[in-house]
Order: structure tokens, then C-alpha cells, then sequence
């Protein structure tokens, strides 16, 4: 179970650290790119991603109890992950973007190995 701690608190504090600064980089990102034409998804995404971040930092504090969660976190981490690469492979978006998603693909091993080192909570 202590790994399970580690891992989750460490990929929560990962994810605040990546995706926090983001809520201040709108305009930035936008003159890399083209301005948004939906900043209410853009800001939604950067919400519900910041509060997946807090729930992988609940999962850390008591892993047996929140076990049935890591799987889900772990499938989160892999769909985004995932897509990043696939965009990637279509020319979609540039090398920085799957890159920089990488981390969250090693995530997705180190919660599964948590999930099955955890043992479920006793009732």
C-alpha cells in the first residue's frame, strides 16, 4: 500500500504542476496557435483535469479504500495519452504535445501495479 501512496500523490502533484499554469497561458498558447474559439472547453478540460489531479491525490491518502478508483485514473491517463500520440501520427499536432503527455503513459503502468498491490478495503 505504500507504494500505491507514493505513486498517487507523486502523479497528483505531477499533474498540478503541468496543468495549473495552463488556467494563465490562454493567451500564449493562442498566439502559438490561433486564437480559441471555445475558451469554455478549453477551461472545462483544465477544471475537470485539476480535479482529477486532486482525486489522484485522495487516492494517495488511502489507497485500499479508493482502489476502485485507480483503475479508472490509469484509463484516463491512457486515452489522453494515447490520443496525443495518435494526433501526432496523423501530423495533427506537433512532437512537444505526445511528448510532453508521455509521463502520464508511465502513469498509467504505475497505477495498474498499484491497483493489483493494493488490497481491497476491508468493509
Amino acid at each position: 500500500m505504500r507504494f500505491a501512496k507514493w505513486v498517487f500523490t507523486l502523479g497528483g502533484i505531477w499533474g498540478l504542476l503541468i496543468i495549473a499554469p495552463m488556467f494563465f497561458l490562454e493567451g500564449a498558447i493562442a498566439a502559438r496557435t490561433q486564437p480559441f474559439t471555445h475558451p469554455d472547453s478549453y477551461y472545462g478540460f483544465l477544471a475537470s483535469t485539476v480535479m482529477w489531479q486532486v482525486g489522484y491525490l485522495v487516492i494517495g491518502r488511502d489507497p485500499a479504500r479508493f482502489r476502485p478508483f485507480m483503475l479508472i485514473g490509469a484509463a484516463g491517463k491512457l486515452i489522453f495519452g494515447g490520443a496525443c500520440w495518435l494526433l501526432y501520427a496523423q501530423g495533427r499536432v506537433p512532437l512537444s504535445i505526445p511528448v510532453v503527455a508521455s509521463p502520464d503513459l508511465l502513469l498509467v503502468a504505475l497505477y495498474v501495479a498499484a491497483w493489483f498491490r493494493t488490497k481491497p478495503a476491508v468493509a
